[in-house]
């Protein structure tokens, strides 16, 4: 049996966050208060026993690891896993998020990112934009998930019985994990901030999130 955690922290604001637009698989620098709400998240988790330290291949996610583990207790190297990147937008990363989700809602009859959810569920979020991308580059339900199993399926190679794993990732990444995953106890009502804490259990290749979106400082 081999039981691990994963310390899930979103990366710190960016440039397009503040600009309301789609971030996924495309890349924009922190800002200055993006570094400092992670330099909180760093000295939250300075005396946390990390094993092993990765992020996605994001320049956002990769600054973020580095400003959190620069101040850790164990000095490990950092390492990529780009299967728990932030969903492909395909045809609408970069565009601003309200129009995005007006274009891939508004024939099912709610304009809204979370409009779609609370109606229709998380996975057609997902399909709905693939659904609306004319170039078909878009990640639907299945898409995503099938990348983010192989990511687990890497850090099963990896981590031993005990491990905690620091993994810098994306807001609708851990807001799908935490949807799916989560304790009866813990309300998934929002999507994660800049620098929150999710704690993901895994324990035999099963997945239980026991703590979501903690406001790190």
């Amino acid at each position: 049996m081999t039981k691990y955690q994963i310390y899930f922290v979103r990366h710190g604001r960016t440039f397009f966050n503040s600009l309301h637009k789609m971030q996924g698989w495309s890349d924009s620098p922190l800002l200055p208060e993006g570094i400092e709400v992670a330099k909180k998240a760093a000295h939250a988790l300075k005396d946390v026993n990390f094993n092993l330290a990765y992020s996605t291949d994001t320049r956002r996610a990769v600054d973020t690891a580095k400003i959190i583990m620069d101040e850790n207790r164990n000095d490990l190297k950092r390492h990529h896993i780009k299967e728990f990147r932030e969903q492909f937008y395909g045809y609408f990363e970069g565009m601003y998020a309200a129009e995005t989700w007006f274009v891939a809602g508004q024939q099912h009859g709610t304009p809204t990112y979370l409009g779609i959810i609370d109606k229709y569920g998380l996975e057609s979020s997902f399909d709905f934009l693939k659904e609306a991308d004319p170039m078909d580059y878009a990640e639907n339900y299945e898409e995503f998930w099938s990348r983010i199993n192989r990511g687990f399926k890497k850090l099963d190679k990896v981590a031993k019985d005990g491990d905690k794993i620091l993994l810098v990732s994306h807001s609708t990444t851990i807001y799908s994990l935490a949807k799916t995953y989560h304790v009866p106890e813990l309300e998934i009502n929002e999507t994660p901030l800049n620098s929150s804490l999710t704690i993901l259990n895994r324990e035999d290749g099963k997945n239980t999130v026991t703590t979501y979106n903690k406001v790190l400082e």
